[in-house]
């Protein structure tokens, strides 16, 4: 129980200290809130597939004006959406949405929860859904937070049905509904009653209907609650906390205006007993629920009749008498995590400030470090710090606290017992389609507990509480001001490979560049020239001191073979092939024990969230492909993110990045062809100004690939130079099959012969938001359907205007390209060429 304790302590606490980039603040009317919120003794879980799907205005609705506790469970980090703002994509995503889920919460007050299930991009059944999720595993870590948790009630966001609109949606209701039961079911996932939770029957399942687009599944006979008022004490209604909090979804484009006045939220009954005018109908949520707990209920309401909102210190008597009465009731949920509220509180009512800095934002795991605490009491009352602990290395302090005085002290502290900053869901590798996580009580969390934490003893009105306080970078920004950022701990040695692609098609040598990205034994950079695989010899051995080695043919070597050893700098690369086309080369160090593959630190920075860094293999993808291009050079609009533009470099074309100022007609001239990036004409408005002069451009011999957008409507004559409309239309088995429906099509023969075999190995599907209704002009080369649907023709269309070509294209390249997919880069290929002489 104690380190369940632990876990949800730290979580609370890490939410209401770390506002984003900067320590929270608490004013006296947040302060009042949350003496109210200490009366209320009920909960409400949210579940739903990923971040985004729960209903924000909901959230804040039960945390801020029933004062609930109340949690968003996303069974997924949206590791397989679309990106708006960068090129992320898969686990790089999930950790962005994961920080804006975070953000969101800030805002709307709720706590957040995941499980261990991957988001593997769009999926049309529950079935394969909870194939790929392995639906026991999932299911357990739904029952895992519904025990830890103990929530009155469960809403899901979806139904179980195709209404759902979505197989990952519908399934995680399916999963709620399942949970509901074996939660309480003691015979299900028992090993979980070793880490401190116990069977627990929620007393109701809901779903909270919805009208969505053409979707509507409310009704009057349905539960309704009004939950669009006023909180004075925020000082904004419901329907503005929420679209703050549905705006920090940057990354899938959500930023919502404001809405005011009163607004319905309707529910259907799944599970449990009925409720015909509350959520929580017959449900006992005051302190007369736990034995013992009236009293506290008393001298809680007494605290907020005195309190006054120009000195909160006032309160901390109180407070600190609460304490004593909530820590002497028997152990339980409840009691624990009022005992944390009132922690918290106590805090934000003495003005107590505490701050752990350290200089820089990274450190070796065998370094020892300075950290810096500071201490302000901004109240006139006593207090005295006894104590404070860093990584277990305790100081004694025993400094009486004056009011208004700063104190600091500087302590070294090893980091040598301390792990590696890596995600916790990334640290072991990944199954098909959900997360390994070996601690149970690291299950749920949305994000690590911090690496490195200064533990204050303090004393209060006579009583000692341990505060905790992550250890933060502090840096200060001369445009905007201080920041905190997280301090990350990374291996001893750390390197990373460039390019991260390496193609190989006409050329029988290129170079791989290995770069040390600390003070390790890699000194300089080192240039290893890597064969063509086509080239390569049977002799495999290691050699010291060189810079390139002859191996085996790419379709006989083995996984993890030697490719190059340098003894010299302790290097060594080696190789992991999938298949006779495409292999993977990473570097590693020798140890007394054998050897290591070395991580690169990957950093992803974002001016709404706070840096995230996660830890992957020093690696590049080979990929030998049976490529002819025509044409050289290309311009490329870059979109809401991709990685295209630099596999095309990887090609051998030529990228020129177009922007506004470049789209003129001496500008477009002398391009190959003119591509546009995965939802360019979201993003860019400009683009619609630009219509003529691109036209023009196509009419005049020019080459136009516009890569799939969405969010149009039904006129995209914006685009191309006939109409057609993008539809929501999506083909998501990435091995389903494709029919060629104009065979002697010149897509398809020039320069490279497109065959069936240029659709293996596609990675999470085939495409989305295809075309339709498109003008006859316009040809479909290609048609596809998952299992059970009809055949869709809407992938690829492309027609020639004036001397020029036009194609748009639902195919996912923007996936497939940086994958390393030979086929994906034989048929861009073909695209290019569109608009460039046959030899044939």
């Amino acid at each position: 129980m104690k380190k369940l304790l632990f876990s949800l302590f730290f979580f609370s606490l890490l939410l209401e200290f770390l506002n984003g980039q900067s320590p929270a603040t608490f004013s006296a009317s947040d302060i009042l809130l949350r003496m109210k919120k200490l009366e209320v003794l009920g909960s409400v879980l949210y579940i739903a597939a990923h971040p985004d799907d729960e209903n924000n205005r909901l959230l804040a609705w039960l945390s801020q004006e029933k004062l609930y506790q109340t949690g968003y469970l996303s069974l997924t980090r949206g590791d397989g959406g679309q990106n708006l703002i960068g090129d992320e994509q898969g686990i790089e995503l999930g950790l962005i949405r994961t920080q804006e889920l975070l953000a969101a919460r800030r805002l709307d007050g709720a706590d957040q929860f995941f499980s261990r299930a991957y988001d593997f991009g769009f999926s049309k059944t529950t079935t394969e859904t909870l194939s790929m999720w392995n639906e026991q595993k999932i299911l357990g870590d739904v029952v895992w937070v519904i025990r830890k948790y103990q929530p009155d009630i469960i809403v899901t966001r979806f139904p179980e049905d195709k209404r759902a609109g979505h197989g990952q949606h519908s399934a995680s209701s399916v999963l709620a509904h399942l949970a509901f039961s074996a939660a309480a079911d003691p015979k299900q996932f028992p090993e979980q009653f070793a880490f401190g939770v116990s069977p627990w029957q929620a007393t109701r399942l809901f779903w909270n209907n919805y009208n969505f687009g053409n979707v509507n599944t409310i009704r009057e006979d349905q539960l309704k609650i009004e939950v669009g008022g006023f909180n004075p004490y925020v000082g904004k209604s419901y329907g503005e906390i929420a679209a703050d909090s549905r705006s920090q979804h940057r990354s899938q484009g959500f930023g919502i205006p404001h809405s005011r006045g009163n607004f319905l939220e309707y529910f259907s009954l799944t599970e449990g007993t009925k409720a015909d005018s509350s959520l929580m109908e017959h449900i006992n949520c005051g302190w007369d629920r736990i034995s013992g707990g009236t009293p506290v209920s008393r001298m809680i309401e007494a605290m907020i009749r005195q309190y006054d909102p120009a000195a909160p210190y006032l309160s901390l008597k109180s407070l600190v008498e609460i304490f004593k009465l909530i820590k002497a009731l028997p152990q339980g949920h409840w009691r624990d995590e009022k005992l944390n509220e009132t922690v918290i509180l106590i805090r934000a009512c003495s003005g107590l400030f505490l701050e752990a800095t350290v200089p820089e934002a990274y450190a070796q795991q065998d370094q020892t470090i300075p950290v810096t605490v500071r201490i302000v009491n901004r109240a006139p009352i006593e207090m005295v710090v006894r104590s404070v602990s860093l990584n277990k290395q305790d100081t004694s302090w025993n400094q009486s606290l004056q009011a208004g005085v700063n104190y600091s002290l500087v302590r070294p502290v090893s980091l040598r017992s301390l792990p590696v900053s890596q995600p916790y869901w990334l640290v072991e590798p990944m199954s098909s389609g959900s997360f390994n996580v070996q601690g149970q009580l690291m299950i749920g969390l949305p994000e690590n507990p911090p690496v490195l934490e200064a533990e204050f003893d303090i004393q209060i009105s006579g009583e000692l509480f341990k505060l905790h306080q992550p250890v933060y970078f502090k840096y200060t920004d001369p445009a905007r001001g201080e920041f905190f950022e997280p301090f990350s701990i990374v291996p001893y040695q750390m390197a990373y490979c460039e390019p991260e692609l390496l193609v190989f098609s006409r050329t029988s040598e290129q170079k791989l560049v290995v770069k040390n990205q600390w003070k390790t034994k890699l000194n300089e950079n080192q240039e290893i020239p890597v064969m063509h695989p086509a080239s390569i010899s049977t002799e495999k051995k290691s050699i010291p001191n060189t810079s390139s080695i002859s191996l085996t043919p790419m379709s006989n070597f083995k996984s993890k073979d030697l490719l190059v050893t340098d003894t010299e700098h302790d290097f060594i690369l080696k190789a992991e092939v999938s298949n006779s086309q495409r292999a993977g080369v990473w570097a590693t160090r020798l140890t007394n024990d054998g050897v290591d593959t070395l991580l690169q630190c990957r950093t992803i920075s974002y001016e709404h969230i706070p840096r995230i860094d996660y830890f992957k293999l020093a690696k590049s993808v080979l990929v030998n492909v049976k490529l002819q291009i025509r044409g050289n050079r290309i311009g490329y609009i870059d979109g809401a993110g991709d990685k295209v533009a630099e596999v095309l470099t990887a090609m051998g074309y030529t990228i020129v990045k177009i922007n506004e100022n470049s789209v003129t007609p001496s500008g477009l001239e002398n391009l190959d062809a003119l591509v546009a990036g995965v939802r360019a004409y979201e993003v860019h408005p400009w683009l619609k100004g630009k219509y003529k002069l691109i036209m023009d451009y196509i009419k005049n011999g020019g080459n136009l690939i516009v890569q799939y957008n969405r969010n149009l409507g039904n006129d995209s004559t914006g685009i191309g130079p006939y109409p057609f409309s993008i539809s929501n239309i999506r083909v998501t088995e990435e091995d389903a099959p494709v029919k060629f429906l104009l065979p002697a099509h010149r897509l398809l023969h020039f320069p490279n012969e497109i065959t069936v075999k240029d659709f293996e190995g596609w990675v999470q599907e085939r495409g989305i938001y295809f075309a339709q209704h498109a003008d006859s002009n316009y040809q479909s080369v290609f048609s596809m359907h998952d299992t059970g649907e009809l055949d869709q023709s809407g992938s690829l269309i492309t027609g020639t205007y004036g001397k020029g070509n036009f194609t748009y294209t639902g195919l996912v390249f923007f996936r497939e390209l940086p994958a390393g997919v030979p086929g994906a880069y034989r048929l861009f290929a073909n695209l290019i060429a569109l608009n460039q002489p046959s030899n044939k």
